[in-house]
């Protein structure tokens, strides 16, 4: 009996142990709300921009994907170090700003790097970048998710059955990367099944590129790969995640992979409830209509979602 009660008594000083450090650690949130006030798009976007650019950010592409809504795409050095430090690291080789009207409001928000470097389990955390952004934007809150650890986001996927990080999509398989690369670019040039380009960042040191891609679709047939559409089922709080978008293909040696949408929209949108009212429920049908559109625009055929 005292030895069971001595167990029992050294279990919950474990468990009392582990809940204090969940606590003590920091709890991750996929955006930071910069600032938010009276003014117009347009001008923000434009301040936007100076401030990056002083902070050593290069804005690589700019992508309005329905009205009073500006992102910016930016990179600098470190992102593209780390991303070449890391393995399909271009994934996390951007960061997002996006300009959102909301009612007589604009806000300023961005992608939080640090969340997004553990999420896309990049080797380094990120938090220079993170720096340099709420110098340039300022950083009066953390939004988009309860919070997860750092540990949770390395593993993390939405539920039982979906897909990870290291689940994505094979959209294509070409003879070499610069055949991908060729493909790529044509395919979006010509806005294939309604994807076309926003940027195009290269990784120093190694084969690969990652392709920022708006997405189109008109009428009931092809509305569920449309960012619009999309956004406005999932997007519904007071605070915007605008900067989700847009999406990414990342050629890879002679490989063109996207992140499958069941983990590259709940990675943004963790909390969102799987059925109800703005819900994954009314987005079910995107996810592979997401795909398909952007195999046409790699320039690939149908393809199971693959591993790397």
């Amino acid at each position: 009996m005292k030895i069971k009660i001595r167990n029992t008594a050294l279990s919950a000083l474990l468990l009392l142990g582990s809940s204090a450090a969940m606590a003590d650690e920091e709890l991750l949130k996929p955006f930071t709300l910069g600032s938010k006030g009276a003014g117009a798009v347009a001008e923000k976007v434009e301040a936007a921009k100076t401030a990056l650019t002083t902070n050593g950010f290069t804005v690589v592409g700019t992508y309005s994907p329905y009205p009073n809504a500006t992102i910016l795409i930016v990179t600098n050095d470190e992102l593209k170090r780390n991303a070449a430090q890391s393995e399909h690291g271009g994934f996390g080789a951007m960061q997002r700003v996006s300009v959102t009207k909301v009612k007589d409001e604009v806000q300023v928000a961005y992608t939080k790097p640090t969340y997004m470097a553990n999420v896309y389990r990049m080797k380094g955390d990120l938090k220079g970048v993170e720096t340099k952004l709420a110098t340039a934007l300022g950083n009066a809150d953390s939004f988009g998710a309860k919070g997860l650890s750092a540990q949770q986001l390395r593993k993390y996927h939405y539920t039982v059955g979906m897909e990870y990080f290291d689940e994505p999509s094979l959209l294509a398989e070409h003879a070499s990367y610069e055949e991908a690369i060729k493909a790529v670019e044509a395919g979006l040039a010509a806005g294939k099944s309604g994807a076309s380009k926003v940027y195009r960042i290269d990784i120093p040191g190694k084969k690969e590129a990652v392709f920022g891609v708006a997405l189109k679709g008109s009428g009931d047939a092809n509305k569920f790969m449309d960012d619009k559409y999309v956004m406005n089922e999932i997007d519904f709080r007071d605070t915007k995640s605008t900067a989700h978008l847009p999406y990414e293909m990342l050629v890879s040696g002679n490989k063109v992979y996207a992140l499958y949408a069941r983990f590259r929209i709940a990675a943004s949108f963790p909390d969102l409830s799987m059925m109800g009212a703005n819900s994954f429920m009314n987005i079910m049908k995107s996810p592979e209509a997401i795909r398909k559109a952007l195999v046409s625009a790699a320039g690939g055929k149908e393809e199971e979602k693959s591993s790397w």
